[in-house]
């Protein structure tokens, strides 16, 4: 054998940190905006009215879904700044941000656009940093270390992944009917 000696692929200190940083990162804009949807903290909505934007984009049950959205936010949001069941926190958040793009892909691509916040730039971003952790995993430095899903987490991200698609796509056909102007 010819073929030179090659030290085997390792994990590093610095992935850790990277996979720490994008969870606080991802966790941390999605509790806060849950905890304005819930609580109408930071300028908020709160549940009526983030009941009432819904309803105004067509969905059903608005009050239930903007409860199960909030909650989720927050609930997801923090178990990815601590690493807890990181795979499924990242799916929920993933199926919130793919809606959120969905509804927003005639207002243009940038925040600082003719259409301000309704843009799809911060929901795209937040969805792929979500689906980042999906697939990756939170990384050492999280309450999941040592789990299965952070020992294989391309198998898991997959589960996690469909599961979050899924959801996203079942919310959006089955609960929002077109608006008709």
């Amino acid at each position: 054998d010819t073929r030179p000696t090659r030290r085997p692929l390792a994990w590093n200190g610095g992935t850790d940190i990277g996979l720490l940083l994008l969870r606080l990162g991802v966790g941390g804009a999605t509790f806060a905006h849950g905890a304005q949807k819930v609580f109408g903290l930071w300028g908020g909505p709160g549940i009526a009215g983030f009941a009432n934007n819904l309803a105004g984009f067509g969905y059903q049950q608005a009050t239930t879904l903007s409860w199960v959205t909030g909650v989720t936010e927050l609930v997801a949001g923090a178990f990815l700044v601590v690493g807890l069941f990181t795979p499924l926190a990242a799916a929920a958040v993933l199926a919130i941000m793919i809606n959120a793009v969905l509804l927003k892909l005639g207002n243009g691509f940038f925040v600082t656009g003719p259409r301000g916040g309704d843009a799809i730039e911060y929901s795209g971003l937040l969805g792929l940093g979500a689906a980042c952790l999906v697939m990756t995993g939170p990384g050492r430095i999280a309450l999941d270390n040592g789990r299965a899903w952070h020992r294989r987490p391309a198998s898991w991200g997959v589960l996690a992944l469909v599961i979050g698609v899924a959801a996203a796509v079942l919310v959006y056909v089955l609960l929002r009917r077109p608006v008709v102007a």
